[in-house]
Protein backbone atom coordinates (compact mmCIF):
# COMPACT_ATOMS: atom_id res chain seq x y z
CA UNK A 1 0.00 0.00 0.00
CA UNK A 2 2.70 2.33 0.83
CA UNK A 3 4.57 1.67 -2.28
CA UNK A 4 1.56 3.08 -4.26
CA UNK A 5 0.97 5.75 -2.17
CA UNK A 6 4.36 7.15 -3.07
CA UNK A 7 3.95 6.27 -6.29
CA UNK A 8 1.12 8.62 -6.86
CA UNK A 9 3.10 11.36 -4.55
CA UNK A 10 6.10 10.49 -7.41
CA UNK A 11 3.30 11.34 -10.39
CA UNK A 12 2.17 14.61 -8.45
CA UNK A 13 5.44 16.15 -7.61
CA UNK A 14 6.64 17.96 -10.36
CA UNK A 15 2.99 19.40 -10.97
CA UNK A 16 3.13 20.37 -7.25
CA UNK A 17 7.11 21.93 -7.92
CA UNK A 18 5.18 24.04 -10.48
CA UNK A 19 1.76 25.02 -8.92
CA UNK A 20 3.08 25.83 -5.19
CA UNK A 21 5.74 28.99 -5.70
CA UNK A 22 4.18 29.70 -9.03
CA UNK A 23 0.43 29.88 -8.30
CA UNK A 24 -0.77 28.90 -4.78
CA UNK A 25 2.26 31.43 -2.69
CA UNK A 26 1.41 34.40 -5.35
CA UNK A 27 -2.22 34.24 -4.37
CA UNK A 28 -1.74 33.53 -0.71
CA UNK A 29 0.71 37.20 -0.75
CA UNK A 30 -1.71 38.69 -2.66
CA UNK A 31 -4.47 37.68 -0.18
CA UNK A 32 -2.26 38.56 2.92
CA UNK A 33 -1.52 41.84 1.50
CA UNK A 34 -5.10 42.77 0.86
CA UNK A 35 -5.71 42.38 5.01
CA UNK A 36 -2.88 44.55 5.60
CA UNK A 37 -2.65 48.13 6.50
CA UNK A 38 -0.50 50.89 4.23
CA UNK A 39 1.81 53.55 5.62
CA UNK A 40 1.04 55.33 2.25
CA UNK A 41 4.78 55.42 0.39
CA UNK A 42 4.34 51.22 -0.45
CA UNK A 43 4.73 49.70 2.56
CA UNK A 44 2.89 46.95 4.37
CA UNK A 45 1.96 47.14 8.05
CA UNK A 46 0.83 43.94 9.38
CA UNK A 47 -1.95 44.86 11.25
CA UNK A 48 -5.34 43.02 10.44
CA UNK A 49 -8.14 44.85 8.60
CA UNK A 50 -10.75 44.68 6.18
CA UNK A 51 -11.39 48.47 5.42
CA UNK A 52 -9.42 47.50 2.01
CA UNK A 53 -12.38 45.10 0.90
CA UNK A 54 -15.04 47.61 2.53
CA UNK A 55 -13.34 50.75 0.43
CA UNK A 56 -13.98 48.20 -2.64
CA UNK A 57 -17.41 47.20 -1.97
CA UNK A 58 -18.70 50.55 -1.27
CA UNK A 59 -17.09 52.49 -3.71
CA UNK A 60 -19.33 53.14 -6.59
CA UNK A 61 -16.55 53.36 -8.89
CA UNK A 62 -15.95 49.52 -8.55
CA UNK A 63 -20.01 48.92 -9.36
CA UNK A 64 -19.09 50.90 -12.69
CA UNK A 65 -15.94 48.97 -13.62
CA UNK A 66 -17.21 45.77 -12.69
CA UNK A 67 -20.19 46.48 -15.40
CA UNK A 68 -17.85 47.45 -17.84
CA UNK A 69 -15.73 44.51 -17.54
CA UNK A 70 -18.77 42.45 -17.45
CA UNK A 71 -20.40 44.25 -21.17
CA UNK A 72 -16.81 43.59 -22.87
CA UNK A 73 -16.66 40.08 -21.04
CA UNK A 74 -20.44 39.28 -22.95
CA UNK A 75 -19.70 40.79 -25.94
CA UNK A 76 -16.56 39.15 -26.65
CA UNK A 77 -17.88 35.87 -25.60
CA UNK A 78 -20.91 36.57 -27.57
CA UNK A 79 -19.00 37.21 -30.85
CA UNK A 80 -15.96 34.78 -30.48
CA UNK A 81 -18.95 32.26 -29.92
CA UNK A 82 -20.69 33.07 -32.87
CA UNK A 83 -17.73 33.22 -35.30
CA UNK A 84 -15.80 30.82 -33.36
CA UNK A 85 -18.56 28.10 -33.70
CA UNK A 86 -19.40 28.76 -37.92
CA UNK A 87 -15.66 28.70 -38.65
CA UNK A 88 -15.40 25.45 -37.20
CA UNK A 89 -18.34 24.07 -38.74
CA UNK A 90 -17.49 24.78 -41.84
CA UNK A 91 -13.64 23.25 -41.35
CA UNK A 92 -15.97 19.81 -39.85
CA UNK A 93 -18.55 19.59 -41.90
CA UNK A 94 -18.20 21.71 -45.23
CA UNK A 95 -14.28 20.94 -46.01
CA UNK A 96 -14.34 17.21 -47.18
CA UNK A 97 -10.53 16.66 -47.51
CA UNK A 98 -9.00 16.25 -43.61
CA UNK A 99 -5.53 17.23 -44.79
CA UNK A 100 -7.24 20.62 -46.65
CA UNK A 101 -9.22 21.01 -43.31
CA UNK A 102 -6.24 21.16 -41.36
CA UNK A 103 -4.75 23.01 -43.61
CA UNK A 104 -7.55 26.09 -43.17
CA UNK A 105 -7.30 25.22 -39.68
CA UNK A 106 -3.49 26.43 -39.18
CA UNK A 107 -4.27 29.52 -41.93
CA UNK A 108 -6.39 30.76 -38.86
CA UNK A 109 -3.46 30.46 -36.26
CA UNK A 110 -1.36 32.66 -38.73
CA UNK A 111 -2.68 36.29 -37.61
CA UNK A 112 -1.39 35.23 -34.14
CA UNK A 113 2.19 34.23 -34.88
CA UNK A 114 2.51 37.48 -33.99
CA UNK A 115 2.57 39.53 -30.97
CA UNK A 116 -1.28 40.72 -29.58
CA UNK A 117 0.11 44.69 -28.93
CA UNK A 118 1.09 44.35 -33.21
CA UNK A 119 -2.34 43.03 -33.38
CA UNK A 120 -4.07 45.14 -31.42
CA UNK A 121 -2.36 48.46 -32.99
CA UNK A 122 -2.73 47.27 -36.48
CA UNK A 123 -6.63 47.80 -35.73
CA UNK A 124 -5.43 52.00 -35.21
CA UNK A 125 -4.65 52.62 -39.22
CA UNK A 126 -8.04 50.91 -39.72
CA UNK A 127 -10.38 52.36 -37.71
CA UNK A 128 -9.57 55.77 -37.06
CA UNK A 129 -10.70 58.69 -38.92
CA UNK A 130 -8.78 58.43 -42.01
CA UNK A 131 -8.77 54.91 -42.02
CA UNK A 132 -9.22 52.59 -44.57
CA UNK A 133 -12.98 52.02 -43.36
CA UNK A 134 -13.71 55.20 -43.15
CA UNK A 135 -12.22 56.08 -46.56
CA UNK A 136 -13.41 53.14 -47.84
CA UNK A 137 -17.40 54.14 -46.98
CA UNK A 138 -16.77 57.80 -47.80
CA UNK A 139 -15.40 56.99 -51.30
CA UNK A 140 -18.86 54.77 -51.81
CA UNK A 141 -21.01 57.39 -50.15
CA UNK A 142 -22.30 54.93 -47.42
CA UNK A 143 -21.17 58.23 -45.06
CA UNK A 144 -20.52 61.94 -45.18
CA UNK A 145 -18.15 62.27 -42.47
CA UNK A 146 -15.45 59.87 -40.63
CA UNK A 147 -17.28 57.71 -37.97
CA UNK A 148 -15.89 58.52 -34.68
CA UNK A 149 -17.48 55.50 -33.00
CA UNK A 150 -14.84 53.25 -34.59
CA UNK A 151 -11.92 54.22 -32.69
CA UNK A 152 -11.32 54.87 -29.44
CA UNK A 153 -14.48 53.71 -27.99
CA UNK A 154 -16.34 50.62 -26.60
CA UNK A 155 -16.70 49.02 -30.32
CA UNK A 156 -12.98 49.46 -31.24
CA UNK A 157 -12.40 47.36 -27.58
CA UNK A 158 -14.80 45.05 -28.50
CA UNK A 159 -13.43 44.91 -32.15
CA UNK A 160 -9.68 43.96 -30.78
CA UNK A 161 -10.70 41.22 -28.19
CA UNK A 162 -12.94 39.58 -30.66
CA UNK A 163 -9.83 39.81 -33.12
CA UNK A 164 -7.81 38.22 -30.24
CA UNK A 165 -9.63 35.89 -28.68
CA UNK A 166 -11.84 34.54 -31.42
CA UNK A 167 -8.75 31.52 -32.00
CA UNK A 168 -9.25 30.03 -28.19
CA UNK A 169 -12.85 29.18 -29.49
CA UNK A 170 -11.95 28.06 -32.43
CA UNK A 171 -9.84 25.26 -31.37
CA UNK A 172 -11.83 23.54 -28.43
CA UNK A 173 -14.49 24.04 -30.51
CA UNK A 174 -13.08 22.07 -33.73
CA UNK A 175 -11.65 19.29 -31.38
CA UNK A 176 -15.60 18.41 -30.48
CA UNK A 177 -16.97 18.58 -33.63
CA UNK A 178 -13.93 16.45 -35.18
CA UNK A 179 -15.46 14.01 -32.92
CA UNK A 180 -18.87 13.91 -34.04
CA UNK A 181 -19.15 10.19 -36.31
CA UNK A 182 -20.49 11.53 -39.63
CA UNK A 183 -22.66 8.38 -39.91
CA UNK A 184 -24.85 9.78 -37.17
CA UNK A 185 -25.62 13.06 -39.01
CA UNK A 186 -26.22 11.09 -42.35
CA UNK A 187 -28.81 8.56 -40.57
CA UNK A 188 -30.24 11.66 -39.14
CA UNK A 189 -30.70 13.42 -42.72
CA UNK A 190 -31.72 9.69 -43.91
CA UNK A 191 -34.62 9.76 -41.19
CA UNK A 192 -35.68 13.16 -42.45
CA UNK A 193 -34.46 15.46 -40.49
CA UNK A 194 -33.67 18.85 -41.43
CA UNK A 195 -30.28 20.76 -41.09
CA UNK A 196 -31.19 22.85 -38.28
CA UNK A 197 -32.58 19.50 -36.35
CA UNK A 198 -29.65 18.30 -36.65
CA UNK A 199 -27.86 21.30 -36.01
CA UNK A 200 -30.02 21.94 -32.67
CA UNK A 201 -29.85 18.09 -32.04
CA UNK A 202 -26.76 16.95 -32.73
CA UNK A 203 -23.82 19.23 -33.73
CA UNK A 204 -24.59 21.81 -30.60
CA UNK A 205 -24.95 19.24 -28.02
CA UNK A 206 -22.35 17.54 -29.06
CA UNK A 207 -20.06 20.15 -28.87
CA UNK A 208 -20.80 21.77 -25.24
CA UNK A 209 -17.71 20.70 -24.24
CA UNK A 210 -15.74 22.46 -26.66
CA UNK A 211 -18.29 25.63 -26.00
CA UNK A 212 -17.72 25.56 -22.66
CA UNK A 213 -13.77 25.08 -22.54
CA UNK A 214 -13.45 27.98 -25.29
CA UNK A 215 -16.18 30.00 -22.85
CA UNK A 216 -13.75 29.57 -19.82
CA UNK A 217 -10.12 31.00 -21.86
CA UNK A 218 -12.49 34.00 -23.39
CA UNK A 219 -13.81 34.93 -20.19
CA UNK A 220 -10.74 34.32 -18.10
CA UNK A 221 -8.75 36.76 -20.40
CA UNK A 222 -10.88 39.19 -20.94
CA UNK A 223 -11.45 39.85 -17.28
CA UNK A 224 -8.08 39.54 -16.67
CA UNK A 225 -7.14 42.11 -19.29
CA UNK A 226 -6.96 45.87 -19.21
CA UNK A 227 -4.24 46.63 -22.21
CA UNK A 228 -6.68 46.28 -24.60
CA UNK A 229 -9.12 48.86 -23.18
CA UNK A 230 -6.54 51.58 -22.15
CA UNK A 231 -5.38 51.47 -25.66
CA UNK A 232 -8.08 50.97 -28.19
CA UNK A 233 -10.42 52.90 -25.57
CA UNK A 234 -8.21 55.90 -25.75
CA UNK A 235 -9.08 55.90 -22.00
CA UNK A 236 -12.50 56.64 -22.44
CA UNK A 237 -12.87 53.14 -20.80
CA UNK A 238 -11.88 51.53 -17.92
CA UNK A 239 -11.62 47.55 -16.45
CA UNK A 240 -11.27 46.05 -13.12
CA UNK A 241 -7.42 45.21 -13.82
CA UNK A 242 -6.95 49.05 -14.98
CA UNK A 243 -7.88 50.22 -11.78
CA UNK A 244 -6.06 47.75 -9.55
CA UNK A 245 -3.06 47.97 -11.88
CA UNK A 246 -3.43 52.34 -10.92
CA UNK A 247 -3.49 51.55 -7.74
CA UNK A 248 -0.43 49.49 -7.83
CA UNK A 249 1.18 52.52 -9.57
CA UNK A 250 0.77 54.58 -6.59
CA UNK A 251 1.71 52.17 -4.40
CA UNK A 252 -1.52 51.38 -3.12
CA UNK A 253 -1.02 47.58 -2.83
CA UNK A 254 -3.47 46.46 -0.02
CA UNK A 255 -6.30 47.78 -2.00
CA UNK A 256 -5.11 46.25 -5.25
CA UNK A 257 -4.48 43.43 -3.54
CA UNK A 258 -8.52 43.36 -2.27
CA UNK A 259 -9.36 44.40 -5.68
CA UNK A 260 -7.33 41.42 -7.36
CA UNK A 261 -8.85 38.84 -4.63
CA UNK A 262 -12.40 39.87 -5.48
CA UNK A 263 -11.98 39.73 -9.10
CA UNK A 264 -10.65 36.06 -8.57
CA UNK A 265 -13.48 35.56 -6.49
CA UNK A 266 -16.06 36.59 -9.25
CA UNK A 267 -13.93 34.70 -12.23
CA UNK A 268 -14.05 31.79 -9.98
CA UNK A 269 -17.98 31.62 -9.51
CA UNK A 270 -18.30 32.71 -13.37
CA UNK A 271 -16.41 29.80 -14.52
CA UNK A 272 -18.49 27.34 -12.07
CA UNK A 273 -21.52 28.43 -13.59
CA UNK A 274 -19.84 27.20 -16.93
CA UNK A 275 -18.75 24.29 -15.26
CA UNK A 276 -22.19 22.89 -13.68
CA UNK A 277 -23.80 23.39 -17.57
CA UNK A 278 -20.71 21.46 -19.51
CA UNK A 279 -18.68 18.87 -18.27
CA UNK A 280 -15.02 19.89 -19.76
CA UNK A 281 -13.55 16.67 -18.54
CA UNK A 282 -14.87 14.79 -20.92
CA UNK A 283 -13.42 17.33 -23.27
CA UNK A 284 -9.95 17.43 -21.73
CA UNK A 285 -10.04 13.46 -21.16
CA UNK A 286 -10.99 12.51 -24.73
Amino acid sequence: MWRKNLTAWLYVTPLMLVLIPFFLLPILVVLIASVFETDGFGGLIPTFTLANYIDVLTSAQTFHLYVATLKFTVLTWFFTLIIGFLVAYFLVFHVRNQLLAIGLFLVCTVPFWTSNIIRMISWIPLLGKEGLVNSTLQGVGVINAPLEVLLYSSLAVVIAYVHQLTIFMVVPIFNSMARIDKRVIEAALDAGASRLDIMRFIVIPMSRSGIGLGSIFVVSIVMGDFFVVKVMSGGSSASVVSAFYENVGVLQYPIAAASAVLLTVVLVVVISLILRAVDIRREITQ
